[in-house]
């Protein structure tokens, strides 16, 4: 494991060596705006709160329990490209016939690094540590009485190196995630009611994501203006998609790939955004019927850019200008 670490960084430095040492606040390369995806985390650090974001969806139970989650998360820049983010969710399952339960889930926190930027190319990459720390939740909910360590890779490129002859397509962006999900004990001991002593294997996975969005900020402010409404040109619609598939540790669990395709919008402004995802399952496993989720999303880096919307080592000195100039 710790060889693997050693590559990670090893590229992750050659990376820095390639980067713009300009970063901007909020996720910016170059002309891009790259939002907060609801989904999948977005490539960038930033100093960002997203609460709350509400989603709502169906188990694959059966019969199927309602599941609600809302949750929230902080995220702190350290340095320009450093940053720490914390992430809260309480769930509650309602089951037919059944009491509701809730509570919260495990804790989970994300150590950031944002090791290359290219502007000019649209083009930025992140690493990442995610770790959803162990008994820190419930297990009426199904939180993890172990750790999960995540390192994970993360990218966005910009459609805007087309040629003019395609400046309808200039406006697509696309942002990928993949990470390998390492529980910190390889079988979870559990006794049921009649005493009986009963062993689980923890699954690795590999987990995986992707959003395309089309930008029409970016259209009316790098491509054309078409004179649409300004509620239009404010919008970014998405297509996501968050899975995960057991890659070791997995036999005779009866665990497969599962996940979500999330068609949507989220509508930005100079201080925050709003976003609005269906969740369709991708099979039963991943749940029964499509679900829906909900984020509000505030850009701290823009709404105080001298207090908190600092890094905390190296404050910006050169304030991103207003995405619209409002």
């Amino acid at each position: 494991m710790f060889s693997s670490v050693s590559r990670v960084v090893a590229l992750a430095i050659c990376g820095l060596a390639l980067s713009d040492a300009s970063a901007l606040a909020h996720c910016f390369v170059g002309a891009r705006f790259f939002p907060a995806t609801l989904a999948i985390d977005d490539p960038c650090v930033a100093d960002e709160l997203s609460i709350p974001t509400v989603a709502w969806s169906r188990t694959s139970d059966q019969p199927s329990a309602q599941q609600l989650d809302v949750s929230g998360e902080f995220s702190k820049r350290i340095t320009e490209t450093f940053g720490v983010s914390i992430s809260p969710t309480w769930t509650r399952l309602s089951q037919p016939g059944s009491p509701s339960v809730s509570g919260f889930q495990d804790l989970e926190t994300t150590f950031k690094w944002q090791f290359l930027s290219v502007p000019n190319a649209e083009f930025v990459m992140s690493t990442a540590l995610v770790i959803d720390w162990g008994g820190t939740g419930a297990n009426s909910v199904g939180a993890d009485t172990f750790t999960t360590y995540t390192p994970t890779f993360y990218m966005g490129k910009g459609f805007g190196t087309l040629p003019d002859d395609m400046g309808w397509a200039r406006p697509f962006g696309f942002t990928a995630q993949v990470g390998y999900a390492i529980p910190s004990s390889s079988s979870t001991m559990s006794v049921d009611d009649s005493g009986n002593v009963r062993v689980t294997p923890n699954p690795r996975f590999l987990t995986y994501g992707f959003s395309l969005q089309y930008s029409m900020p970016y259209l009316k402010s790098n491509v054309v203006d078409l004179q649409l409404p300004d509620i239009v040109n404010h919008l970014i619609p998405i297509v996501e998609a968050r899975l995960q598939t057991p890659v070791s540790n997995s036999f005779g669990t009866g665990i497969g790939t599962s996940g979500t395709i999330n068609p949507g919008v989220i509508w930005v402004g100079d201080y925050f955004q709003v976003g609005l995802e269906a969740m369709i399952p991708i099979n039963h496993a991943s749940g029964s019927g499509t679900g829906v989720i909900g984020q509000l999303h505030l850009y701290l880096d823009d709404m105080f850019p001298t207090t908190i919307g600092q890094p905390l080592i190296g404050g910006v000195t050169n304030p991103r200008r207003p995405m619209f100039g409002n």
